[in-house]
């Protein structure tokens, strides 16, 4: 299939109702309100493609960038390239696809990490943040607890909103997986009180730090 065969097919599955949420969401205007389990369905289809991926991309449409990281393999991507991407993404679900699927996977994501977390560009310090999550998640060694702490506490209240949430999830990372360090997550999570009144679905846990640590705490036993 070609760019404007995909494109063509990704607006006839588009909804009015969905493209309205995602507005609320904060997604721009390119794009059609398709549902993330058709774009799965569609990736299934096209296979990995890094050409077709990278022209997806270039479009600018939600979906069809959403779509490129599923058909692309990371390692097929420079570091350079994958910077370039990563700078390039226009809203919140594009930086997570992109963060999960392709950053997470590239062999260089940790050299990436180390320059993320010192870019002033919101969606690189987004992935850098997203990445430092997902070390302390599996075990945080090498990482300075304390000094993320203490970045966390001076910095996330005047963050982008963009980044705060990666560095939201860090604090709740380090509170949830490092006993010695989740009376301070806590404390910090309870002063700053971000997503203290965020809605959650039945059985699901907030991100609001001090509720959401508890919660994964207990279930762990």
């Amino acid at each position: 299939m070609t760019v404007d065969e995909i494109l063509a097919r990704l607006e006839t599955l588009g909804d009015a109702a969905r493209r309205k949420h995602n507005a609320k969401a904060g997604a721009p205007d390119d794009q059609f309100g398709v549902k993330l389990g058709d774009i799965r369905a569609m990736a299934k289809e096209l296979k990995a493609d890094r050409e077709l991926a990278i022209k997806l991309w270039e479009t600018g449409n939600v979906e069809a960038q959403l779509l490129a990281t599923l058909i692309i393999k990371p390692r097929s991507l420079s570091a350079d390239e994958l910077d370039a991407l990563t700078r390039s993404v226009t809203c919140s679900q594009v930086a997570d696809w992109l963060n999960s699927y392709v950053v997470a996977e590239h062999p260089e994501k940790e050299s990436l990490r180390e320059k993320w977390m010192e870019a002033k560009d919101r969606w690189a310090a987004r992935a850098g943040w997203h990445l430092t999550a997902g070390r302390v998640n599996k075990s945080g060694d090498g990482l300075d607890l304390p000094m993320l702490l203490d970045r966390i506490e001076s910095d996330m209240p005047e963050a982008m909103p963009e980044v705060q949430w990666t560095m939201n999830n860090t604090l709740a990372a380090i509170g949830i997986h490092h006993p010695e360090h989740r009376e301070r997550a806590v404390a910090i999570g309870e002063r700053i009180g971000l997503y203290r009144d965020w809605p959650a679905s039945k059985g699901c846990t907030p991100p609001y730090v001090p509720t959401w640590v508890g919660a994964m705490v207990k279930r762990r036993g």
